[in-house]
């Protein structure tokens, strides 16, 4: 899978690993480290004004001469502006997410741009393959920040979308591990979106306050709330515990919607305000707080490494 498969050959990337392209973490230095590694790096358009991010994508070009790509969020308030700064740019990758694929994927491919398209269900699957993408990322409940309403995991998802479509599938939500890895090809998985493990890189956009907080995280310490809005995932902090009493009290979508405010993750992520701060991440954080703030290479290496290991293992074992 590492070595020779369908996401190398689409993306042009000697591993089949994306960074996730996330908000207030996903800038230039961590999407370049991870393409200088051999995976996929992208760029989290969506907590970027578009002349920032324009920067970004000229910064990353410097920085590797090997692919990238950027994620945008289809809700992102100035995505026309965007849309055209990324052909102007020749960015040569764009994963979509948080919203319907058919406004723009069509337009996308028409100016060569190979896109790739998030969603939460098989439905959402079929719906994005109708709409002309190259690629699907299936990512499950246990992923970091805004979250599918269906709250499949991943285990779950995979295998159902796999069923549902013969496209290039990446499986996203909850994956950090080499064995994990392995355990999205059992699944039919052809490559991994890596979210969590990468936010918390030296190279990661994110307060140093926040990945420490992060890595302390015990299992259970992350919840899927914000359900009447846009379900996001949740690290304790002083902003969750605000939410969880105003959903225990009943709150109406527009009194959370005034509760959560403009600005709380980058207060939170950029900035790293646990008590006031929207503190985004995967339910993963827990298994790899022993690891501390790794290196992308670092990382890297541990997964490409581990991989075969673990494919030895089990080429070696049976129950």
């Amino acid at each position: 899978m590492l070595n020779s498969n369908r996401i190398n050959q689409l993306f042009g990337t000697e591993y089949p690993i994306i960074a996730g392209g996330m908000a207030w973490c996903s800038g230039w230095r961590l999407a370049s480290a991870v393409s200088n590694a051999g995976g996929l790096g992208l760029i989290g358009a969506g907590s970027m004004h578009p002349d920032v991010l324009r920067t970004h994508i000229a910064n990353c070009r410097a920085a590797t001469d090997r692919p990238f790509g950027v994620n945008l969020p289809l809700m992102y308030p100035e995505v026309e502006k965007v849309m055209n700064i990324l052909v102007d740019e020749q960015v040569p990758i764009v994963f979509t997410s948080a919203g319907s694929p058919k406004r723009w994927t069509g337009w996308l491919k028409k100016h060569g741009i190979i896109v790739a398209h998030v969603v939460s269900s098989s439905v959402f699957a079929r719906k994005a393959e109708d709409a002309g993408v190259d690629a699907i990322v299936a990512e499950g409940f246990e992923a970091g920040g805004h979250n599918g309403r269906e709250e499949t995991t991943t285990l779950c998802l995979v295998p159902a979308v796999r069923r549902a479509t013969q496209l290039p599938l990446i499986a996203a939500g909850g994956i950090a591990t080499a064995e994990a890895i392995v355990a999205m090809q059992a699944l039919g998985a052809d490559g991994v979106q890596i979210g969590t493990r990468f936010a918390l890189t030296q190279e990661s956009s994110a307060s140093e306050t926040f990945k420490r907080h992060c890595l302390s995280l015990k299992e259970g310490d992350t919840r899927l709330l914000l359900k009447k809005l846009s379900p996001t995932r949740l690290a304790a902090g002083g902003f969750r515990t605000a939410v969880e009493e105003a959903e225990s009290a009943g709150a109406t979508a527009e009194q959370l919607a005034a509760l959560l405010g403009r600005g709380r993750a980058k207060r939170g992520i950029f900035e790293g305000d646990l008590d006031e701060g929207e503190l985004e991440i995967g339910q993963i954080a827990s298994l790899i707080g022993h690891k501390g703030i790794q290196s992308v290479a670092d990382v890297m290496q541990e997964l490409t490494e581990g991989y075969d290991t673990a494919c030895h293992k089990l080429a070696n074992e049976r129950w």
